[in-house]
C-alpha cells in the first residue's frame, strides 16, 4: 500500500475543553429549564422567540413560503425513504411461539419506543432532508411521540421553511425551535413546557456530538457521530471525474470532512487529484470543500481489489462506494461500511436525498459496530417465557447448580422452593 496523497491528522473530537463546556450547559438547562433554553436561543441565533414549541401556524406559513415544485419534491422524497422503511420493517418478525422442551413457551415482541426526538442541523444549510432520515422510520416503526428540533436561521424566529415542510411531511408530532447542546440536554430530561423522550436520533455539530455522549444512559442515541466520511474503491475502469465529484460531494459538508480514493490504478488515482482540483473552481462551496480536501482527503495505492476491500474493511467509513470492474463480487467480500453504493451509476448523493435508504450513518470507524438509522432504531426485541409446571421441575435442578456455581445462592434458592412445592403437590 502506497499513498499517492495523504491526509493530516483529524483534531481530536471531545477534547477536555469541549466536554467541559457541554457538561456545564447540560447542568444549566436541568437546573434552570426552559430559561436557559431561551437564554441560549438569544445567545447563539439571536432568536427572540418567547415560545420553543412550533405552532399549527407556523406550519402552514412554512407551506406557503415553500415552492410547490420544491414541495413535491420533498413528498416524492419521502414516499421512495417511507417505502423502504416499510419493506424493512416486513423482515423484523415477532416470534410468539418457540419450545426449546416440552412444556417451555419462548417468544418475542417487536416493541416500538414510545417517544423520539429528531435532531434536524441548521448549521450552513437547511438539511430538510434530515428531517426526512429520521422522522419516517420512526413513523413506519409506531413510535407514538416523535418529536423534533432544529435551531432557527440566524437572527430569525423561525425554523427554515423547507425543514418545517419536510417535517410535517415526515409526521413528525412536535416541533420545538432549539438547537446544540442545550436540545439534547432538553429532551434528555425535560425542560419547562418539553418532555423529555426515550430516544435521541440525528447528527448534529461536535457540542450536539458530545452532548449525546454525556447523556446517554439518561436517553437512548442513535451512535455517536463525528464529520462526514466517503471512501471509493476504484481500479482502471473507473470515470476519474465522476469520482472526484463524488469526494467533493462529501468535502463540502465541512472542513474537517474525509474523501478517499483506494485504486489499483496509479494513473487513475493521480487523474482523479486532477479533476478533483478542476471541479474546484466551479462550486460554490469550494472554499470549504478545498480545505477538507487539501487537509483530510487521501490517495491510496493497492496491488489488488482485494487488498482494497482490506482497506476499506479497516477504515470502517460512513459512506463506501465501488467503482470497479466486477464491483458486485468486490460488494460481497465488504464487512465494515455505513451504507454500499456499487457502480459508476450509484451516486452516494441518491442515498443522501432520494433513494430511500438512510443517510443517518456511522462514523470515526463506528461501521465497525453498528449499521445507520433505520427503522429498527426505534424497535425494541423484546423476550418473554411461559413454563407449566412439568417443564419448572424439570428445569429447577439444572437451573439450582449453575446457581449454586457461581455462588448465588438466592438464585439458587428461587428455583428450589418451586421445586419443593409442587413436588410436594401443593
Amino acid at each position: 500500500m502506497k499513498y499517492i496523497k495523504t491526509s493530516s491528522e483529524r483534531p481530536a473530537f471531545a477534547e477536555e475543553e469541549l466536554r467541559r463546556g457541554v457538561a456545564g450547559i447540560i447542568e444549566d438547562v436541568r437546573k434552570n429549564g426552559e430559561e436557559a433554553l431561551l437564554r441560549y436561543n438569544r445567545t447563539f441565533d439571536q432568536s427572540t422567540r418567547e415560545r420553543l414549541r412550533v405552532t399549527r401556524d407556523e406550519i402552514e406559513q412554512a407551506w406557503r413560503e415553500v415552492a410547490p415544485n420544491d414541495a413535491d419534491d420533498i413528498r416524492q422524497a419521502a414516499d421512495n425513504i417511507r417505502a423502504f422503511a416499510k419493506a424493512q420493517r416486513e423482515t423484523l418478525k415477532e416470534l410468539p411461539f418457540f419450545s426449546p422442551f416440552p412444556g417451555v413457551t419462548l417468544g418475542h415482541r417487536i416493541i416500538p419506543v414510545r417517544s423520539c426526538c429528531c435532531y434536524v442541523p441548521g448549521g450552513g444549510y437547511p438539511l430538510y432532508s434530515t428531517a426526512l432520515m429520521l422522522a419516517i422510520p420512526a413513523a413506519v416503526a409506531g413510535v407514538q411521540r416523535i418529536v423534533a428540533c432544529s435551531p432557527v436561521l440566524r437572527g430569525t424566529n423561525s425554523i427554515h421553511p423547507k425543514t418545517l415542510v419536510a417535517m410535517d411531511v415526515a409526521g413528525v408530532h412536535e416541533i420545538y425551535a432549539v438547537g446544540g447542546a442545550q436540545a439534547i440536554a432538553a429532551f434528555s430530561w425535560g425542560a419547562g413546557r418539553i418532555e423529555p423522550v426515550d430516544l435521541i436520533v440525528g447528527p448534529g455539530n461536535r457540542y450536539v456530538t458530545e452532548a449525546k455522549r454525556q447523556c446517554y444512559g439518561q436517553v437512548g442515541i442513535d451512535f455517536v457521530a463525528g464529520p462526514s466520511e466517503v471512501l471509493i474503491i476504484v481500479d482502471r475502469t473507473a470515470d476519474a471525474e465522476l469520482v472526484a465529484a463524488d469526494l467533493l460531494a462529501q468535502c463540502e459538508h465541512d472542513r474537517t470532512a474525509k474523501g478517499i480514493v483506494v485504486t489499483t490504478d496509479r494513473a487513475l488515482g493521480e487523474q482523479v487529484a486532477a479533476e478533483v482540483e478542476r471541479l474546484l473552481e466551479n462550486i460554490e462551496t469550494a472554499e470549504v470543500a478545498r480545505q477538507a480536501w487539501k487537509d483530510y482527503g487521501e490517495i491510496i495505492l493497492v496491488d489488488s481489489l482485494d487488498e482494497a476491500v482490506a482497506v476499506a474493511d479497516e477504515y470502517a467509513p460512513e459512506h463506501l462506494e465501488i467503482q470497479a470492474d466486477n464491483d458486485e463480487a468486490v460488494a460481497q467480500k465488504l464487512h465494515n461500511y455505513g451504507s454500499l453504493f456499487i457502480g459508476k451509476f450509484t451516486a452516494e448523493v441518491f442515498g443522501d436525498y432520494a433513494s430511500g435508504t438512510n443517510h443517518t450513518l456511522p462514523t470515526l470507524r463506528a461501521a465497525r459496530y453498528t449499521g445507520g438509522v433505520w427503522v429498527g432504531t426505534f424497535l425494541k426485541t423484546c423476550t418473554h417465557q411461559i413454563f407449566t409446571r412439568e417443564a419448572m421441575l424439570n428445569l429447577s435442578p439444572l437451573v439450582s447448580r449453575l446457581a449454586r456455581g457461581e455462588g448465588l445462592v438466592a438464585h439458587a434458592r428461587a428455583a428450589e422452593i418451586r421445586q419443593k412445592k409442587w413436588s410436594a403437590g401443593i
